[in-house]
């Protein structure tokens, strides 16, 4: 195999590796991400590549003269699906035949280094606005929905204050939790809020691993059963933290 057979082999390796990581860490599915690596691979003109994502790692090999199979870890997931959509276009783009691999490369990088789109202020006030709407779409009345949207902003802004101290995403969702509960508590016993249970509901549900479920039922439907088994578990421990949070808070409260 000639130098630059080895650099064309190598260049196309790392531009699918880093497209999978980038789709992978920011909420893409996994069959999603395997079918945009070998696509790409497939663009270049190595048509045998073959892929194996799970949420902690990506394998990946080309058939027919690759230095051998790659492994990239996955240390850190969230949900950012604006750099899936800009990953999709480079495969779009490099489908059409408008990007070499180093072009390609550089522009994968570059997505990988941007910043959220959502910055935490906004994050912390969709959640309060959302908190006030869900408790409304539980049926709740409307004398509770500033008791709700601020118990689920203070909530979410637990959620990322612990995250950003304690890497354990579990324990800052346990937080959250018991910050929820004990506003709703303290609101309802100052008379500002009435109904518990509904501000309750309403100021968890920005909590609520939404997208997380529906990958995990989408991955499994697609037959990728270690994929979906443990993002199912990582929702259900989510949902874990969040109830015993709650049920801590008000087994106080009533037990008070």
């Amino acid at each position: 195999m000639s130098g630059d057979d080895r650099h064309s082999w190598e260049h196309v390796t790392e531009v699918c590796l880093l497209a999978g990581k980038i789709m992978m860490q920011n909420g893409g599915e996994t069959y999603r991400v395997e079918d945009t690596m070998m696509r790409i691979a497939a663009a270049y003109g190595k048509e045998n590549s073959h892929s194996y994502v799970t949420p902690t790692g990506i394998l990946f090999a080309i058939d027919g003269g690759a230095p051998g199979t790659r492994l990239i870890r996955i240390n850190e997931r969230s949900t950012d699906l604006r750099k899936v959509t800009l990953v999709n276009d480079v495969s779009r783009r490099i489908s059409r035949g408008e990007l070499t691999p180093p072009e390609a490369c550089a522009l994968l990088k570059d997505i990988d280094s941007k910043p959220p789109v959502y910055r935490p202020l906004l994050q912390i006030a969709a959640a309060t606005l959302s908190s006030g709407c869900f408790l409304l779409m539980f049926q709740g009345t409307a004398a509770d929905i500033v008791p709700s949207a601020i118990a689920g902003g203070a909530g979410f802004t637990a959620l990322l204050l612990f995250h950003r101290f304690v890497p354990a995403k579990l324990f800052a969702e346990l937080t959250a939790a018991v910050v929820v509960g004990a506003l709703a508590c303290l609101f309802v016993s100052l008379g500002i809020g009435h109904e518990l249970d509904r501000i309750i509901i309403g100021a968890v549900m920005p909590l609520v691993p939404g997208l997380l479920l529906t990958n995990a039922v989408r991955d499994l439907m697609a037959g990728h059963l270690v994929s979906g088994l443990s993002k199912g578990a990582e929702a259900f421990l989510t949902a874990f933290a969040i109830g015993t949070g709650i049920a801590f808070v008000l087994s106080m409260y009533f037990g008070a």
